[in-house]
């Protein structure tokens, strides 16, 4: 067995991101940045108001002032400002020249031309105006290559004079179920057979990332068929199997790999649960032999399939990140095995569940996090700091 960060990099290191593409900006949300973005123009461009009001001098309050003209956002005042002068100004609008300060609305009183203050006013010069690259100047970097485009990085793209990007690609992904006792979804189960969880499973946490997942069903447990699902992978940038990873009679999946050709560059990761796991590659396309069981299946997609395919898409942070929190219950010593354990975390507080059997699929349902437990972990107390990683 190789403990799960050795099994992580192992993993990382047989294959390259994909070649990158150019997509238009509104087609580039949820993708991953391939260069860093470098802001094209300053934003704002000019001083610009922010409120509805006045533009005026500071040293010319409490007026009366004259009004004579308006800015409004597109459409800027041409002129300059002199003493007792002011302009009416809406939000973004550019500030003319000669004023340093907006007077909002609900501070004046205007008859005619004639402006007058009658609120606390601005009290000091400057106020209600967004300066010229206060949000960023021109050549400063708004996003890093490797990033995920949020909508709010996209927007910053747009901002910073980009109508298009260059993204990583989009992985393909082939799912396979293996085994006798499995049935579609849906399907009546006698008591030999249970429902197949694990494709829809894989493919509803994929579902958050830029890729393409292809369910290709059942396979049973027989070694020419399996052989024959493994061979015809050649489109696909990974094929990930769940059940049969192990050393049973029936667990046939690494022999069928083999025969279909595969190098199996790793085989059981000292964790629990998700021992079985396993990768290697057949030409260009990687494998993932994930467990059968739905909660090993869960948590070996989570700290292996999902990193490998963001690492293919082109993130350049694609491990998970671990954060700190205290524990609800007092826990014994850890096991010769990383654990990975379902747990609920509300606040600051993780609370690991009861039930922890692999075979379960209900507690999936409610965990937020996996508390993560290192082998031969010490005890912990209730209250203690733990590690975990949020789902």
């Amino acid at each position: 067995m190789i403990p799960v960060a050795e099994a992580q990099a192992r993993l990382l290191a047989l294959a390259s991101p994909l070649h990158s593409q150019i997509v238009p900006l509104d087609q580039a949300a949820g993708r991953y940045l391939t260069t860093d973005i470098v802001a094209g123009r300053s934003q704002p461009a000019a001083d610009l108001s922010a409120m509805d009001g006045y533009a005026i001098r500071f040293a010319d309050l409490p007026g009366p002032v004259t009004i004579i003209g308006e800015s409004a956002a597109g459409r800027p005042y041409s002129g300059t400002i002199a003493a007792k002068q002011a302009v009416r100004i809406f939000t973004g609008a550019h500030l003319p020249d000669g004023a340093d300060t907006i007077l909002v609305q609900e501070d004046a009183s205007v008859e005619g031309d004639r402006l007058l203050l009658v609120g606390e006013g601005p009290g000091t010069v400057g106020r209600h105006i967004r300066r010229a690259g206060g949000d960023f100047r021109q050549g400063d970097k708004l996003l890093a290559h490797g990033r995920l485009l949020t909508p709010g990085a996209v927007a910053a793209a747009a901002m910073g004079g980009f109508g298009q990007l260059a993204v990583g690609g989009v992985p393909k992904i082939k799912i396979i179920a293996s085994g006798d006792e499995l049935m579609p979804p849906g399907e009546p189960c006698d008591v030999a057979h249970i429902p197949s969880s694990n494709n829809v499973m894989l493919a509803a946490m994929l579902k958050s990332l830029p890729c393409a997942a292809h369910d290709a069903g059942i396979v049973a447990d027989d070694l020419t068929k399996l052989t024959a699902a493994f061979a015809d992978s050649a489109d696909y940038d990974i094929v990930v199997t769940s059940g049969g990873a192990s050393v049973g009679d029936h667990d046939l999946v690494q022999a069928a790999l083999v025969a279909a050709g595969a190098e199996i560059d790793f085989w059981r990761v000292a964790m629990r649960p998700g021992k079985p796991m396993m990768a290697g590659r057949i030409g260009q396309t990687l494998v993932l032999g994930l467990p059968g069981n739905p909660s090993s299946a869960f948590v070996t997609a989570f700290l292996f399939l999902l990193p490998i395919v963001r690492h293919l898409a082109g993130s350049t942070s694609p491990l998970s990140t671990t954060q700190i929190g205290r524990i609800s219950t007092a826990m014994p010593c850890g096991g010769i095995r990383a654990e990975y354990l379902r747990a609920r975390v509300e606040g600051n507080e993780i609370m690991p569940f009861s039930k922890q059997d692999s075979g379960m699929v209900k507690p999936l349902t409610e965990a937020n996090a996996l508390l993560i437990r290192e082998a031969n972990a010490p005890p912990l107390n209730a209250g203690d700091e733990a590690q975990y990683l949020a789902l």
